[in-house]
Order: structure tokens, then C-alpha cells, then sequence
């Protein structure tokens, strides 16, 4: 039996996938300094050059959650047309969206009883649930169900590992990721933090580096040490206006293993409000989180 698999803007995946793999995806709304705007996922239309530079220069910008009413708007005409539903979204560790979409699944599997609805809760963001979107979709290919698939990438996010490390510490002040005090130490001290989606689905700091250079050595040598048989996965890169270092990164990826498939984008503007200018990031399949 057939299922649709939406994701939202957040999901970070180029149209060329969206289109493979017909993955629908839901916009998310944002104010940048006071202008309204939505995002509806198209990476390529999106000018990641002046939105960081913006940002670089001050801007202030406000996103949303999706809500219940979004997700019963998309996903009830999939259902009334015979379809299941499966919906990857960004991790609950940071962002309350997860629960609106199993408020809304709830509510429509109460109306649509014969219908598989399925929430999977990514623990991550950008192409973390973009990779697993596709996944879904791939499963679907396979010829399994949307409970069979939804169950299957229930139990592979916990192998989706994502590192990334970020050029200015006062974009996570802002949010709490980090204290002011620490903020302003780590910039007097030149440090670059490597973050990473910890097994609840937080953004959490897993080592300090001395240094931009250091924090992507270690980035490299995650992927050397963690990565499960890369040759037959597909690896994400995305980047907050650092397109050479996001290459520099896929070079050194690609001479430990080349990936069946690499990916390389513009981090989206949601969580990279959050990261700013010059986040780099890496997103790929290894042991557990």
C-alpha cells in the first residue's frame, strides 16, 4: 500500500531529491527584522549569501513552530485520497513542532481509523531528517508499508550522527546554547566548539577546539571512526556561507571512503539562525548514537 512522505523547510534536501523521491514538504514561516516570510523548502531559491550576511550585519529573525492546523491542512487531503501518511520531522530536543504533528496525527487517525499516521521524531535538524526522509521514500520503493517503514526509521535514527562546529559563539548565546560568559571567552580564546544531536535529540558540545581548522580535523576523523559502511549511504554537508570549506570537508570525506552519494547544501534558515554564518556541518549514517 502506497504512503506520501512530508517532511518540512527544515529538512535541508536539494529539489533534486524532493522531486526523485516525491517527498512533499510543508513551508515554515519566519519574520526577518520585522519583515514576514515563509520558506517552503526550495534550497536552490534560496540566497544563503545575503540571509548570513544579514545575520553577520545584525538582522534579527524569529521563526515559528509549525502548527496543528498545518499539518491537518497537508496531510488530511493524503488520507481522504486513500493514502497513509508519514511525517519526519526535527527533533523534539529542540523545537515543539514534533508535538503539533502527533496532535494533528491523533486527531486524524480518530477520523481516518483505516489509515496508518505516522510521526517519526528525527532527533535532529536540516539534513538529519532530510536523509531520513529519503529513506522513507526508499523504503516505500521496497514495497514496505508506512508502519513497517515508520518502525524501521524509528529504530535508524539512532544511528544518524550529526557533527558540526560553528564560526561565532554569540549565535548560540542567543539561544542558550552556551552562556555569555562563555561566549565571550571562547572568542577572546579563538575556541570552535564541535557540536553535535545527542541520543535525546539535544545540540549539545562535545568537545572544544582550539581554532577553525582543528574543529573540522575532528570532524573528519568522527566520519573515519564512526561512519558504517559509507560506500553504500548517502552523506550530507551543510554550510552557513562557507561554500570552500563545505568542499575543503568533502574532499577529505571522500578520500577516507566516497559515499554512494554526497550532498552538499546551504543550511536552511531556521535552525541556522540559530548556528549563524559559518556553521559547518556533517550528517551521516555509524554505530550509535
Amino acid at each position: 500500500m502506497s504512503f506520501t512522505v512530508f517532511t518540512d523547510g527544515c529538512s535541508n534536501l536539494p529539489g533534486t531529491l524532493l522531486n526523485k523521491y516525491d517527498i512533499r514538504v510543508l513551508p515554515c514561516s519566519y519574520v526577518l527584522d520585522g519583515v514576514p516570510g515563509v520558506y517552503d523548502g526550495n534550497i536552490e531559491a534560496f540566497d544563503s549569501h545575503a540571509f548570513y550576511d544579514k545575520l553577520r550585519n545584525g538582522a534579527s529573525l524569529k521563526t515559528s513552530l509549525l502548527n496543528t492546523h498545518l499539518f491537518l491542512t497537508h496531510l488530511r487531503p493524503e488520507l481522504e485520497a486513500g493514502n497513509d501518511v508519514i511525517y519526519i520531522g526535527m527533533s523534539s530536543g529542540v523545537s515543539g513542532t514534533i508535538q503539533a504533528a502527533r496532535i494533528a496525527a491523533e486527531e486524524l487517525s480518530d477520523d481516518f481509523p483505516e489509515r496508518t499516521v505516522r510521526v517519526v521524531d528525527s532527533l535532529g535538524a536540516a539534513l538529519g531528517p532530510g536523509l531520513l526522509a529519503c529513506r522513507a521514500a526508499e523504503l516505500r520503493e521496497e514495497g514496505k508499508s508506512a508502519a513497517e517503514a515508520a518502525d524501521l526509521l524509528d529504530r535508524e535514527v539512532m544511528q544518524l550522527l550529526q557533527f558540526f562546529t560553528v564560526d561565532d559563539l554569540n549565535f548560540l548565546k542567543r539561544t542558550g546554547r552556551v552562556s555569555g560568559a562563555t561566549a565571550a571567552i571562547g572568542t577572546v580564546l579563538n575556541i570552535k566548539p564541535l557540536l553535535w544531536g545527542d541520543p535525546t535529540g539535544h545540540i549539545v558540545a562535545l568537545k572544544k577546539c582550539r581554532g577553525r581548522k582543528k574543529a573540522i580535523d575532528e570532524i573528519v576523523e568522527l566520519y573515519r571512526t564512526r561512519a558504517v559502511h559509507p560506500e553504500n549511504q548517502r552523506v550530507g554537508i551543510t554550510h552557513g556561507d562557507c561554500p570552500e570549506e563545505a568542499e575543503l570537508l568533502a574532499k577529505r570525506i571522500c578520500e577516507i571512503c566516497q559515499p554512494r552519494e554526497l550532498v552538499i547544501c546551504p543550511h536552511e534558515p531556521f535552525t541556522g539562525a540559530h548556528v549563524g554564518p559559518g556553521m559547518l556541518a556533517l550528517f551521516f549514517f555509524g554505530d550509535n548514537r
